[in-house]
């Protein structure tokens, strides 16, 4: 059922910069995929071995991450499903779209299954996500840690993303929320034609992936639907402050790929919330129609996209009082995903060598909730570590913790 709710090759692999599109195929049918009611499909596109499991965990996890990490090794095969699901577009009338996501299901006898959503971090082309798991490391990891030891991942592509049709809707608040929650929907429903059966709802998402988490817990506590418990790593909650902190507050380690977030977030808010003009405003001219190329993965020469804010950014909006209430600035302030008392046990994990989220923001959940005085939110440092190695090292404190729950 849908519920209308009224971050390799383009720009680098997921969090790493600006790089030329390599034009990857993407499938919008595939003649295999066994129809369901409601206009939900899936398709089998790896039965995986304990093996492969543990090779991602021992290799291909290490070789993304820069961090060596002992993750508890899987126990189980499991078979990875591609989904193609109805859902719509808030932000445009509730305009019908098709989406895409995975399911990975243990190849077990067991019935009832944990389920664990997680929430990919910022992808630049539209094949480095979930549905496509072999250009998304961050969502291997995912996989083999959860999948791997009994749970059933279900990992969203977003609208924009996968097999979508549409433009990216990137960090554009409902649009997540309402391509997350109806791939739950619609993978209950998979379950089910596989014999499987729900039993726990946990949440999980990475750097982009946990704002969007955020922001998908609170959907789902305003529809009264359990979540069990919720994990981030690295969650700008507040994106006014995200961007706000490397154009007001520069540090000499901020990372030079924070100017792709800037990019993506103007072409798409301009798109999503009909403003046009938007883009331009904020981008330097000299640079529109490369960062345009960008967004639309079109080819563009990477050289041509500077590497630091001052260049990228018109200056108006170094000042405070004008990014705030400059168009985009309103609804960056608008989209935050935690000003509000959070029923659910959270936890928001944070590096303190990140380039990109300060530790304070890291916490700002937390802080927040303990000032209205609830508890329900605790923020975990995971100690010296940058974006990528903070991700690597939560999600194995993620498990653990939800494993105790679930006990």
């Amino acid at each position: 059922m849908v519920l209308a709710l009224g971050a390799g090759p383009l720009l680098m692999a997921s969090q790493n910069g600006l790089a030329a599109p390599a034009g990857a195929s993407v499938s919008a049918a595939d003649p295999k995929a066994k129809e369901l009611p409601g206009g939900i499909s899936y398709v089998e596109i790896e039965s995986r071995t304990i093996e492969k499991s543990n090779r991602i965990l021992t290799t291909t996890v290490p070789a993304f991450s820069g961090v060596n990490v002992p993750y508890t090794p899987a126990r189980n095969p499991l078979r990875i499903y591609r989904v193609r699901y109805p859902s719509v577009c808030p932000e445009k009338n509730n305009k019908p779209v098709r989406l895409s996501g995975i399911i990975a299901v243990p190849d077990t006898q067991d019935r009832n299954l944990p389920v664990f959503s997680y929430q990919h971090g910022t992808a630049y082309l539209k094949t480095q996500v979930p549905s496509f798991p072999e250009q998304s490391p961050e969502t291997e990891l995912a996989i083999a840690q959860f999948a791997g030891q009994g749970y059933a991942v279900v990992a969203a592509d977003y609208l924009g993303m996968g097999l979508s049709e549409e433009k990216q809707a990137f960090l554009v608040k409902r649009s997540h929320q309402q391509a997350t929650i109806d791939l739950i929907d619609a993978a209950d429903i998979v379950m089910k034609d596989l014999g499987k059966t729900r039993t726990h709802l946990f949440l999980g998402g990475w750097s982009q992936g946990g704002y969007v988490t955020m922001a998908m817990l609170e959907r789902l506590e305003q529809f009264g639907v359990p979540v069990r418990a919720a994990a981030t790593a690295c969650a700008p909650a507040d994106l006014w402050m995200m961007m706000s902190s490397p154009l007001l507050y520069p540090r000499a380690m901020d990372a030079a790929w924070i100017v792709s977030i800037f990019i993506l977030g103007a072409f798409a808010y301009e798109h999503y919330y009909d403003a046009p003009g938007l883009a331009r405003s904020l981008i330097n001219a000299k640079y529109y129609e490369v960062s345009r190329r960008a967004y639309d993965q079109e080819p563009f020469d990477p050289a041509d996209i500077p590497g630091n804010l001052p260049d990228l950014i018109n200056k108006e909006y170094f000042d405070a009082e004008f990014f705030a209430s400059s168009t985009f600035g309103r609804l960056l302030i608008e989209n935050q995903a935690y000003r509000r008392p959070i029923k659910t046990l959270t936890r928001n994990y944070y590096g303190e060598n990140d380039e990109a989220l300060r530790p304070l923001l890291g916490r700002l959940p937390m802080d927040y909730q303990r000032a209205l005085g609830g508890d329900k939110v605790e923020a975990v440092s995971v100690g010296p570590h940058d974006h990528r190695g903070s991700y690597a090292v939560a999600v194995p404190s993620w498990k653990t913790w939800f494993d105790g729950l679930l006990n």
